[in-house]
């Protein structure tokens, strides 16, 4: 990979107007493509397939004219007294007209409703005293009707008397005449009785019906009073929610749509009215771009202007990082006409391809300064900084992505989408770093140099490193004091409770907060998360169906923490009962998240009812569960992928260990950190935070992905250090303080820069994405100046050489994955003119320091050495027995005045090190990871590896 990127980097240099125009083409491309195919972004967190959303698909099968989404509306006057009616007029007149835009499927006039609802009370009210006193007049109805029975009974009795006497009398047989004068009589008796009969089926009718109707109004009256707690109108008549109802779902409505109800609204609203707009309505797209973010980029550009000394050095990676993030984004955005993509998607693009845009690019760009200042050839120097700088960051680069890209694996689809969104603007900052900044650094030339700084170029420059390792009291001290100051501050998160921004969470001067906080204080907390309750039963009769919906009206209003319960609807089959739930507390509140659990604990309810809960709140708790439950694969897959990465990497086990530890420490203080300030409030007035709730819900997920990624960044630019001073012969503990030494500058630069790109966002109007911004933010900087400075090099102090322990077996099985890439350096060496001074020593530690100090000393001039090969290492062996069968320029190491006179055209067979000769005597002197002893009086030396033996080399002759 190192001598590919060199290729790469060399070819970008010599090639630099072409790859500028390929950008410039591939940006033009990609910007083409989101205006061609760029669709609709979401403001809403859906997961498909949880219980919520099951019911909201089923509601919107049963009650497809109900299935759009919908927006409030909140109309107030502005003196605080109540409406007009001229106002309420007005405002319906408004309602209509809205109502007739594209899109938009109806509105709902809330003072019609308020009457409406006003109405069916007195309906209710008129109709129960009809009743009673169809009632009253059935009862005296029955009366007289009974008083005439008495009488034709008695009529009846008297006749059937009379007649049996008769009969007596005439001996059995009554006259002709006489008969038909009984008979006449029995007949009008009986006719009488008929009418009494029909009476009495008229009255036990009409008695029947009233009972019926009874039954309904009670029903209907016992429906009212579960949805007393629900009011469109307040009860001062000085505020008034209207609903707007789209044609479209609730994710699928355009902002155009949306934009345009504002605006109608806003435009034609009455005087002496003023309205806000709920969240469904008003939360636009999120900046890409705005104020805060142009201060973190400020801020990242004066580190770099401080780091580098010229304005041109500190806008390179500027350039590289805005070109990437014009590319990956709206690559990403293209992608938005044929997938689900959340509004925050390509903000998180922007913010990941401008940290890690500017950082890349400077790791390259700081290399290649520091080797023509060491006065190696423009294009060689690009090169080798591409092969070994540029190599460093793919790989780390990679680890992002790899992290990111296994967000995937939650089975999540928008967290999937942002962690691809992310890789994307990754790969497109990595790929920029090792094609389009070489080629800037080619035709910037020698200016990415400060002029003073061109003037010294090949002069040796004194760099002091530490000569003593850190004090293991120290050590103790650092580490001690890091891990309690991290516990303390990671203990909030103990607390921390997962959910999604509501109207609260917004800005204080935003519509949406105002829409909040005014349906809170004139109608409860509660009418901002509604619930929607549906229950899917036998299918039911007409008859049935009020009955039930009282029944299970009422379950659902003896449970904890319900305000009201209104029935929205049945579906055409009664099959599908529809009610609206209104809770006592706000969507976020942990009342309102209970009270979902406990509506899902009801089912089923007798009669084999089921009941499924809808809703912000329900789908708050569907989203956190998820995510809950996806957490800890995900963690196990990031944790055991950086253990992997580090074994690879450090040849170690104890070092990939304490890098896991480290990161799981910082992210824990990360969500620590998060918690008292999002969800306690402390230091809210410095981030915006007015009304705190729960965390954002795929925060902690996010967080883990990308801070994986840049914590193994950092850990990377440091530990390499402290193994290269290892390998090079520094003792253990020494070797700590000076791969601390070399890589701190860079680092603390790096980790600056992305804590002020990360720091930006968070001002953003967004509550989502001032969260994510602190959180990247606090936890680069915990990672990297606590865990990455101070905690790791003190436990590296304390382990010593068993830092580096690796079993043998394992040693020899692990590819040689040469991050730095050494290698190339040893295929491609060059002269440098720096001398590195150490100070001053009475008694060497060690002979390897000794003879380095001596060597240093005596002003010797070395760069890193080229293929020595150590016995034990049979890779290293076949290395650089394939460089020995090449010509090539090979390494001189030499005390000769001018070194540059010295070359060698060819490594000799068999040969590893070819050493110039010095004038007299035997001078050990060390070179890289080597100790050799130049013997001028014979022509060799002796070079002794750091894994043990020793490789004889023959100076040239």
């Amino acid at each position: 990979m190192a001598e590919l990127l060199y290729r790469l980097g060399r070819f970008s240099a010599r090639r630099a107007w072409a790859v500028l125009i390929s950008w410039i083409v591939i940006l033009g491309i990609s910007v083409g493509a989101f205006l061609a195919f760029g669709g609709t972004l979401s403001s809403a967190v859906t997961i498909p397939g949880t219980p919520t959303a099951k019911v909201t698909d089923q509601l919107s099968e049963s009650f497809p004219s109900a299935s759009g989404g919908t927006g409030a509306m909140v109309f107030h006057t502005k003196d605080g007294d109540a409406f007009t009616e001229s106002q309420k007029t007005a405002i319906g007149e408004l309602l209509d007209e809205t109502a007739d835009l594209k899109g938009v499927d109806s509105t709902v006039n809330p003072f019609e409703t308020q009457e409406t609802i006003a109405d069916q009370a007195k309906q209710i009210s008129d109709g129960k005293a009809q009743v009673d006193a169809g009632r009253t007049q059935l009862t005296d109805g029955q009366a007289q009707l009974d008083a005439g029975q008495q009488q034709l009974t008695a009529a009846q009795t008297q006749l059937s008397a009379a007649l049996a006497q008769a009969q007596q009398a005439a001996g059995g047989t009554l006259p002709a005449a006489a008969q038909a004068q009984f008979d006449t009589q029995q007949a009008a008796i009986t006719q009488q009785q008929a009418a009494l009969d029909a009476q009495q089926t008229t009255i036990t009718d009409n008695l029947a019906t009233l009972d019926e109707q009874s039954t309904k109004l009670e029903l209907s009256s016992q429906l009212l009073d579960l949805s007393s707690g629900i009011r469109t109108v307040s009860t001062d008549d000085t505020t008034a929610v209207a609903n707007v109802v789209f044609e479209e779902r609730q994710q699928e409505v355009t902002p155009e749509t949306k934009q345009s109800v504002i605006d109608q609204v806003s435009d034609d609203v009455p005087s002496g009215v003023e309205v806000e707009f709920s969240n469904e309505l008003a939360q636009s797209l999120p900046q890409l771009f705005g104020v805060g973010e142009a201060i973190g980029l400020i801020i990242a550009a004066i580190t770099l202007l401080v780091m580098l000394g010229t304005v041109i050095a500190a806008s390179l990676p500027l350039v590289s990082a805005i070109v990437g993030v014009g590319v990956g984004v709206t690559a990403s955005l293209a992608m938005s006409g044929v997938v689900d993509m959340l509004s925050i998607t390509p903000v998180l693009g922007v913010m990941l391809g401008l940290a890690v845009g500017i950082d890349y690019s400077l790791f390259i760009l700081n290399r290649h300064r520091k080797q023509l200042l060491d006065g190696v050839d423009l294009h060689e120097s690009i090169g080798l900084a591409n092969g070994t700088s540029g190599n460093a960051v793919v790989f780390a680069g990679s680890t992002v992505l790899v992290a990111l890209l296994a967000l995937n694996v939650t089975g999540i689809p928008f967290l999937g989408m942002m962690g691809t969104v992310g890789a994307i603007c990754v790969a497109v900052a990595i790929l920029l770093a090792v094609t389009l900044t070489p080629a800037l650094l080619s035709l910037l030339g020698l200016r990415i140099l400060s002029r003073k700084a061109r003037a010294s170029i090949g002069t040796p420059r004194p760099d002091a490193v530490p000569t003593k390792p850190m004090g293991t009291i120290r050590a103790i001290g650092t580490l001690v004091a890091g891990l309690v100051v991290l516990g303390v501050v990671a203990l909030p998160a103990l607390d921390m409770r997962l959910g999604l921004p509501d109207g609260s969470s917004e800005a204080v001067d935003s519509t949406q907060y105002k829409s909040y906080t005014l349906i809170e204080d004139k109608f409860g907390a509660g009418v901002n998360g509604p619930l929607l309750v549906a229950t899917l039963p036998d299918a039911a009769t007409d008859d049935e169906v009020l009955e039930e919906q009282v029944r299970i009206g009422q379950k659902i209003a003896d449970v904890q923490d319900v305000k009201a319960v209104a029935p929205v609807g049945a579906s055409d089959d009664n099959s599908v009962l529809a009610f609206q739930v209104i809770p006592e507390e706000g969507p976020n509140a942990v009342s309102t998240e209970q009270l979902v659990r406990d509506l899902r604990d009801l089912s089923p309810l007798s009669g084999d009812v089921d009941l499924g809960v809808a809703g912000s709140a329900s789908g708050n708790i569907d989203v956190s569960k998820q995510l809950s439950d996806a957490l800890p694969l995900y963690l196990a897959l990031v944790v055991g992928l950086s253990l992997i990465i580090m074994i690879l990497v450090f040849r170690s086990i104890l070092v990939p260990v304490t890098a896991t530890l480290g990161f799981m420490l910082s992210l824990a203080a990360t969500f620590g950190g998060i918690t008292a300030i999002f969800q306690w409030g402390w230091l809210g007035p410095v981030f915006g935070v007015h009304d705190p709730g729960p965390i954002l819900s795929f925060l902690p997920t996010i967080l883990i992905g990308i801070l994986f990624g840049l914590a193994m960044d950092y850990q990377l630019f440091l530990v390499s250090g402290m193994r290269e001073a290892y390998a090079h012969g520094a003792p253990a503990r020494l070797a700590v303080r000076r791969g601390l030494h070399a890589g701190r500058t860079v680092v603390v630069a790096a980790a600056i820069i992305m804590i002020s790109v990360f720091g930006g966002f968070i001002f953003s109007h967004s509550a989502m994405i001032r969260s994510i911004g602190f959180g990247l933010a606090f936890g680069v900087l915990v990672d990297a100046f606590v865990v990455r400075m101070l905690l790791i090099p003190a436990i590296m102090h304390l382990l010593g050489t068993s830092a580096w322990w690796i079993p043998k077996w394992l040693d020899r099985i692990l590819p040689n994955v040469d991050v730095e890439g050494a290698a190339l350096e040893r295929s491609h060496p060059h002269h440098t003119g720096s001398v590195t001074t150490a100070p001053q020593q009475d008694t060497p530690r060690s002979a390897v320091d000794g003879a380095e100090t001596a060597a240093l000393g005596a002003g010797v001039t070395a760069a890193t050495a080229a293929h020595v090969a150590s016995p034990s290492s049979e890779l290293t062996r076949r290395e650089a027995a394939a460089a020995a069968e090449r010509p090539h320029p090979a390494h001189v190491l030499t005390t000769d005045p001018d070194p540059g006179e010295q070359q060698v055209s060819r490594v000799e067979p068999g040969l590893d090190v070819i050493v110039h000769p010095a004038s007299a005597g035997v001078q050990r002197v060390a070179v890289g990871a080597y100790v050799i002893a130049v013997d001028a009086d014979n022509g060799t030396a002796v070079v002794e590896p750091p894994a043990g033996g020793v490789v004889i080399v023959r100076a040239p002759r």
